[in-house]
């Protein structure tokens, strides 16, 4: 049984108030109220979803799969990958949900018929889900809809941990492995641990396996903090007069950090931190300039989202292109292809004394790693 270290909740988690809301396209920002998901401190060994809601809309508002892969320049692949997204508790509008946001943006359907989308309990039953929860069911949208956007002929693995503790949701990784799966992603967190490195259920060696960085600004979270992982930060994405037709800055939500439990891993050079740096490399992730996901459980309908939940199945999913999985270790990867990332050198999300682990900076940085994807060189 694993024993955590108790932290004051209070201390676990910020959420920012008030931010601005931009759609895809648009010149100005709009007001609009953001919240968190999961909003709320949890107890130590318990986990947060990191889905940061913007606003609601009768159509899409936010980027959309377009936007994203032409953002990070993606194109196809993914033919007999297999995504699993790991989140609590149980979304019944998830395979309906996802068909409205596939149709909407011309994406093959993805279904339970067509063998596309399987959606199992943590033990790998398909039925006998956990009990409902408003918040994970849309992180549990936001996730479908990030891996259907970057890699629509993927096939979509759900597993639904019984409940939000890190003991269960490592238990949903584990059998996601076990179920076949290619990349796995998670896009939630919990405060460290002492016996963190010592957790197995992040360590399947051939799957690539993605963690949010957090959105509470600077400071390190599990399982991002697990050498085992892809540990992916976030940005704030928008329309630019470049070549590229887009620029990023660090997002100020992102985690980042040195863990406190975790050693170094041999491929991470960065000499401020003499443990596990978070993070590796990063993705959209700001409420701000979010993204276009449909759902009905909570809400109901066309929805803007931000937070680096999305960054992680993005990232995931982007690895699912790359068909790289088996040969990755770990979060290394990036590390040695740095040319096929896109540098994030400007922005901060917190105090650490101007330092790399808190701002953008050219080369590694904290808060986006060694970068954003541009194309799948980098995974």
């Amino acid at each position: 049984m694993r024993r955590f270290l108790v932290f004051a909740a209070g201390l676990l988690f910020g959420a920012n108030a008030l931010a601005w809301g931009l759609a895809a396209g648009a010149s100005q920002p709009a007001a609009a109220v953001q919240r968190a998901d999961c909003a709320g401190a949890v107890e130590a060994g318990y986990a947060r979803c990191f889905a940061q809601y913007r606003d609601a809309a009768s159509s899409p508002s936010g980027y959309n799969p377009a936007d994203l892969l032409s953002a990070y320049r993606l194109g196809g692949g993914g033919s007999g990958q297999t995504v699993a997204i790991v989140d609590a508790y149980d979304d019944p509008n998830a395979e309906s949900d996802l068909a409205v946001y596939r149709s909407t943006f011309g994406l093959p359907p993805c279904t339970t018929g067509n063998g596309c989308f399987r959606k199992v309990n943590q033990s790998g039953q398909q039925g006998s889900y956990p009990r409902s929860n408003k918040g994970w069911a849309e992180e549990i949208s936001l996730d479908l809809d990030m891996v259907s956007a970057i890699c629509p002929s993927c096939h979509i693995l759900l597993v639904e941990a019984k409940t939000n503790s890190l003991a269960n949701l490592g238990k949903a990784v584990s059998e996601a492995a076990s179920l076949g799966a290619t990349e796995i992603s998670n896009s939630y967190g919990g405060a460290e641990f002492s016996s963190e490195a010592s957790d197995s259920d992040y360590h399947h060696a051939g799957i690539a396996i993605t963690a949010s960085s957090g959105d509470s600004g600077y400071g390190v979270q599990f399982p991002a903090a697990s050498s085992f992982v892809t540990a992916v930060g976030g940005t704030s994405l928008r329309r630019a007069a470049t070549t590229r037709g887009w620029s990023e800055t660090v997002w100020s939500g992102a985690g980042s950090g040195c863990s406190a439990y975790v050693t170094k891993p041999s491929w991470q050079t960065d000499s401020g931190c003499t443990m596990r740096t978070v993070a590796d490399v990063a993705a959209v992730a700001d409420p701000s300039t979010g993204v276009s996901v449909y759902d009905t459980f909570h809400v109901g309908g066309w929805l803007v989202f931000g937070g680096t939940s999305v960054a992680s199945p993005i990232v995931a999913a982007v690895y699912a292109l790359a068909g790289n999985a088996a040969s990755v270790s770990s979060g290394s990867y990036s590390y040695s292809h740095t040319a096929s990332l896109f540098d994030v050198t400007s922005g901060s999300n917190g105090s650490c004394g101007g330092s790399y682990l808190c701002t953008g900076k050219s080369g590694y940085d904290g808060p986006t790693g060694n970068g954003t994807p541009n194309g799948t060189g980098g995974f």
